[in-house]
């Protein structure tokens, strides 16, 4: 771990370390539009009460497929769901069902709100399975930066808490891509907590490494080899702290913090291909 502040704003500051960063932003918000245009889906569906509480649906021709969630990433205060609808086409065409969701932003929303936003959000996607047309037995989540912290912490739900009808394993897996699991080293850099406003017991509150899986969802983890320390020992921090669940880990070579993203939407490449079988088991 970087041993002063310094250091851990220059691990954890991605951005600042990917100078062509507006670029790819921009690559991925133009590839979504056109993803839009070209494939139906159901968008902007409302979850919740909050704005933000909206989420996108890209159905198969067949009913009773499964369901891939993803969680987009940002540091929980970016980016939308919009930016990613062109990684749906190649699950799409898998036979596998996708949807986006979007969460409040912080500084607005808190890190333990977007939390709950987001099992509001699978909850409700659990609740109309058989109106979208797809297989309520059958729930992968998925997500980068953020989205893999929210993804570990949909996979550390105790479901029946949310609603008693809800199934204990209502999440069968996850892919988790360059997440923080640990938020406490977040605390003192200021380019990041100026907007979370996290403490040490707030950030170890919704701290995914200091929580039990709530069952035994298979957990696939990916980072760029192109990342820094910081992630890549995040990476193992929670693949140690769930021995039990972590299936496979994806190294992914030549890539960035933002284009490990772009690895997943590569039907050819390992990441996509480890994420279907885990949706998709033989």
């Amino acid at each position: 771990m970087a041993s002063n502040t310094e250091d851990l704003e220059r691990e954890y500051n991605a951005r600042a370390a990917i100078p062509d960063h507006p670029g790819i932003f921009a690559r991925w918000a133009e590839q979504g539009a056109m993803t839009r245009r070209r494939r139906a889906g159901l968008i902007d569906i409302p979850y919740g009460d909050d704005t933000d509480e909206r989420l996108d649906f890209f159905p198969t021709p067949q009913r009773g497929a499964p369901l891939f969630v993803f969680i987009h990433g940002g540091y929980w205060r970016s980016l939308d769901k919009f930016d990613f609808s062109w990684i749906a086409p190649p699950f799409l065409d898998a036979g596998v069902a996708v949807a986006f969701l979007n969460y409040g932003l912080a500084p607005r929303v808190p890190v333990e709100e977007i939390v709950r936003q987001q099992l509001r959000a699978m909850a409700w996607l659990h609740g109309r399975a058989e109106e979208l047309g797809f297989d309520r037995s059958r729930i992968v989540v998925g997500g980068h930066s953020a989205g893999g912290h929210l993804t570990a912490m949909m996979m550390a739900v105790q479901w029946a808490a949310v609603d008693p009808a809800l199934p204990a394993d209502l999440v069968k897996g996850g892919v988790a891509i360059s997440g923080i699991y640990d938020l406490e080293p977040l605390v003192p850099l200021a380019f990041i907590n100026a907007d979370l406003n996290l403490d040490r017991a707030s950030a170890r509150k919704v701290s995914p490494v200091h929580l039990p899986p709530s069952g035994g969802a298979q957990l696939i983890t990916a980072v760029g080899a192109l990342e820094s320390g910081e992630f890549k020992r995040q990476t193992q921090l929670i693949r140690a702290a769930w021995p039990r669940n972590a299936r496979a880990h994806v190294d992914v070579e030549d890539a960035n913090h933002l284009t490990v993203c772009d690895v997943l939407a590569d039907p050819q490449s390992t990441l996509f291909r480890a994420t279907l079988d885990l949706i998709r088991p033989a």
